[in-house]
């Protein structure tokens, strides 16, 4: 196998899902690197175990086989033999250091995402979402235009909030909706991910490529702003084609009541003071996102201490009716105490051990050389133009956050144009495949039933031309950058 085919099986074949924490661990790898793999049987035992894991990872539904355990023992096989390989040369030191690094990473990931769910689950176990579909289904939207709420809710938010966290609230708000009508929640969640994935790709606070390229100051804050128009046109562009296909009946208006638990409206407060918390500190003090989101977890566990000290009080948070709800005091006392701790077993642990072995294995996959070894190829023989909108195919297989890192490793000389296609191609591209993005993998292991990796597959087309018509957008109202 000669270099050129290894550089774009690679390409092709490496799957990620959103782990946007493990650019900082390339840093250190890239620093501790000392033995050439990618020609090695090493490294071709690592691409091969790679793509056997993520093909039985996407069969899920097939064989029956969690996602996760494929992932993991991938993982393990890889790095056992890269580390095996440098003890052998008397370099293991190197080696555990490099695998300390993807750790660091991963446990970034892991309680941002552990913190993010515990709180959707501390919403839904008060009834949050239930008032929601309550009141929702009270306005009589039809489907369709539920569709749209749904999606422009996850385009707006998604600008300030990370795509996780969106794709997360926004998906259980159209499976709450949507009950008994799994087309409708599958088409739903296909939008929520396009439009949370261009929401995210116009600001540097709800996307990690727009925020790698601010970051590194190759492009000042507001400039990022003239994506916008290039990325409505993402998102429109799908759901315009995906709203001929959502069914034009009437959900049943709700005539049930929806008692609303005690500290509901506190519970979502909190959450909203963790995302300030949260990149407010990552923007102003650099600290990473999940500093700010475990200080909301201490938050919400010291909330929970007072809701269940206090639980045979009724009077504070139900004497009055929520109108907007239309909810009541409930009429005993029951579940009117909070365990966190409850909130924090029910969170999906399939789907973290899943991003366990997935950013362990590209991790490995970097150690050894192949991501510098694509972008060497990328910007070294193709032209910039390509090179970016290739790079953004990729991202329906590999972490945009990875792959913006591995371009900015290079230093490539690129106009700001080039760059605002780049930050718009890598944002967007990881809406082709339920897997290549944040909000896509959340989904995944949210809901249950309706939206699966194939039923977003089957919309590709549809997506894949929403991102060729937001390049040709970017060029015409961006011409001035080029």
């Amino acid at each position: 196998m000669n270099s050129t085919l290894v550089k774009l099986s690679v390409f092709v074949l490496l799957l990620l899902p959103t782990a946007s924490f493990a650019g900082q661990a390339l840093d250190t790898l890239s620093a501790t690197q000392s033995l050439d793999l990618t020609h090695h049987i090493i490294g071709y035992l690592s691409i091969g175990v790679t793509v056997m894991a993520y093909i039985a990872a996407m069969s899920e539904e097939v064989i029956a086989l969690r996602k996760s355990k494929p992932m993991v023992l991938g993982s393990a096989l890889v790095w056992f033999a890269i580390c095996i390989y440098y003890a052998w040369h008397g370099e293991a030191k190197v080696a555990a250091v490099a695998f300390e690094s993807n750790l660091l990473a991963y446990i970034e990931l892991f309680l941002f995402i552990l913190v993010s769910m515990t709180y959707l689950n501390a919403m839904e176990e008060r009834g949050i979402f239930d008032g929601l579909r309550i009141w929702l289904l009270s306005r009589q939207y039809s489907y369709r235009q539920l569709f749209w709420i749904t999606g422009v809710l996850a385009f707006v938010l998604s600008t300030v909030i990370s795509g996780m966290a969106v794709g997360l609230l926004m998906g259980a708000v159209a499976a709450a909706v949507g009950k008994n009508k799994k087309e409708f929640v599958a088409l739903a969640c296909v939008n929520i991910v396009v439009a949370a994935n261009a929401g995210g790709s116009l600001s540097p606070l709800g996307g990690i490529s727009t925020l790698f390229v601010w970051q590194h100051k190759i492009l000042p804050f507001y400039e990022f702003f003239s994506l916008t128009i290039p990325c409505m046109v993402n998102f429109l562009v799908p759901a315009t084609v995906m709203h001929f296909f959502v069914p034009k009946e009437t959900p049943a208006a709700s005539t049930s009541t929806i008692w609303l638990r005690r500290g509901s409206k506190r519970v979502v407060l909190l959450f909203i003071i963790t995302l300030a918390i949260t990149v407010s500190s990552n923007v102003l003090l650099e600290l990473p996102p999940a500093a700010g989101m475990m200080t909301g977890l201490g938050l919400l566990q010291f909330f929970s201490f007072y809701l269940t000290k206090t639980a045979h009080e009724v009077k504070s948070d139900f004497a009055h009716v929520y109108k907007l709800f239309q909810v009541e005091a409930p009429r005993d006392n029951k579940r009117q105490d909070f365990d966190v701790f409850k909130n924090i077993g029910n969170v999906d642990w399939d789907t973290l051990l899943f991003f366990y072995g997935a950013m362990m294995i590209i991790g490995a996959l970097g150690f050894i050389g192949y991501l510098d070894a694509i972008a060497h190829f990328l910007f070294g023989q193709i032209s910039a133009t390509v090179a970016n909108i290739s790079i953004g195919l990729s991202s329906a297989f590999i972490d945009n956050g990875t792959l913006m890192f591995a371009v900015l490793s290079m230093h490539p000389d690129l106009p700001p144009g080039q760059w605002l296609l780049l930050t718009l191609t890598l944002g967007v591209g990881g809406s082709l495949l339920a897997i290549g993005s944040a909000p896509g993998v959340a989904l995944l292991g949210q809901i249950k039933e309706g939206y699966t990796f194939a039923f977003h597959m089957r919309w590709m087309p549809v997506i894949l031309l929403g991102y060729l018509a937001s390049i040709a957008v970017h060029f015409w109202i961006n011409a001035r950058y080029f």
